[in-house]
């Protein structure tokens, strides 16, 4: 399938997404807040891998989002949509309203694109060359793991075009950086090189090039892909959920979600693999379908 914004392929249980917008700094247009997950949901659903590597081309992962094009729904000076000019204050109230009513929809949908990334069952992990810039912080802290190149930056940009950053930045990097560190970022919008992120602990690892860096994470999600696929469905789950909830309700979450997911097949064939000193194999998740019959959900 053809994307405006992204490549897709798919090769040894691993998917490789690359934004491909080079010459616009790959900005996130219209068309990227409904592919991307449209993608990320058609890889989960289909079970058709077991990774996604999430990558860019050209200069810079990302410039962000695009506000050439969203400005009109961010303009509360426009009216023309209503077709109504008036100053009335009754009038102009329920404009405002209107107004509010859409921009809410639009940023609870934009919330969305980049929560698929958490939800989907196959960890992500993303590359990042150049600048991830606003939107682009946004993605890539609903990400498993993070690589950077030595050049690459990140950057709060919201702040400097006199916005607070929406769309997912503050819920997420606060779990992945000092809070200070956050608020320093958040209320200046200075760059985060590489170097600080990784001494930080935000990335996973710093590559002196995009080629090492692709090289290094696709290395990782071989190994990745090569475990059981249900226990790294389980493990992602439960190291999200307990980064918002309490040691003793992780415990208990723990239990039932052994209790209903442990898999002895997978055990087995893990022990066997080592025993007999192979590759274990593994079968892939299930796909997720649900199919209605006359009864209902089958």
């Amino acid at each position: 399938m053809q994307y405006q914004c992204f490549k897709v392929s798919v090769e040894n249980r691993i998917a490789h997404v690359v934004l491909n917008r080079p010459a616009r700094r790959n900005s996130m247009i219209p068309a990227f807040w409904d592919e991307l997950p449209a993608i990320i949901q058609a890889l989960d659903r289909e079970a058709l891998a077991r990774v996604i590597v999430l990558s860019s081309t050209g200069p810079h992962f990302t410039s962000g989002l695009d506000t050439s094009v969203f400005g009109s729904t961010i303009d509360n000076s426009d009216n023309s949509d209503n077709g109504d000019n008036s100053d009335d204050p009754i009038t102009m109230e329920l404009l405002n309203r209107q107004r509010s009513a859409k921009l809410y929809d639009t940023i609870t949908y934009m919330q969305q694109t980049f929560t698929c990334l958490e939800e989907c069952r196959v960890p992500v992990l993303v590359a990042i060359q150049g600048g991830a810039i606003g939107g682009g912080v946004d993605l890539v802290t609903a990400c498993d793991m993070r690589f950077m190149t030595g050049d690459a930056f990140l950057t709060i940009f919201e702040i400097n075009i006199g916005m607070t950053a929406d769309v997912g930045t503050f819920p997420r990097i606060t779990k992945l950086l000092p809070e200070g560190i956050v608020k320093e970022l958040a209320y200046t919008g200075r760059r985060m090189l590489a170097p600080e992120a990784q001494a930080l602990g935000f990335v996973n690892a710093v590559f002196p090039d995009q080629a090492a860096m692709l090289d290094g994470v696709m290395r990782l999600a071989e190994e990745i892909a090569s475990k059981a696929p249900l226990a790294i469905y389980g493990s992602k789950r439960i190291i999200n959920y307990s980064r918002d909830h309490s040691t003793a309700d992780t415990l208990d979450y723990i239990s039932a979600w052994s209790g209903g997911m442990l898999q002895s097949a997978e055990i087995n064939e893990a022990i066997a693999a080592a025993t007999e000193k192979r590759p274990p194999e593994f079968a892939d998740l299930p796909v997720k379908r649900m199919q209605m019959s006359k009864d209902g959900i089958a």
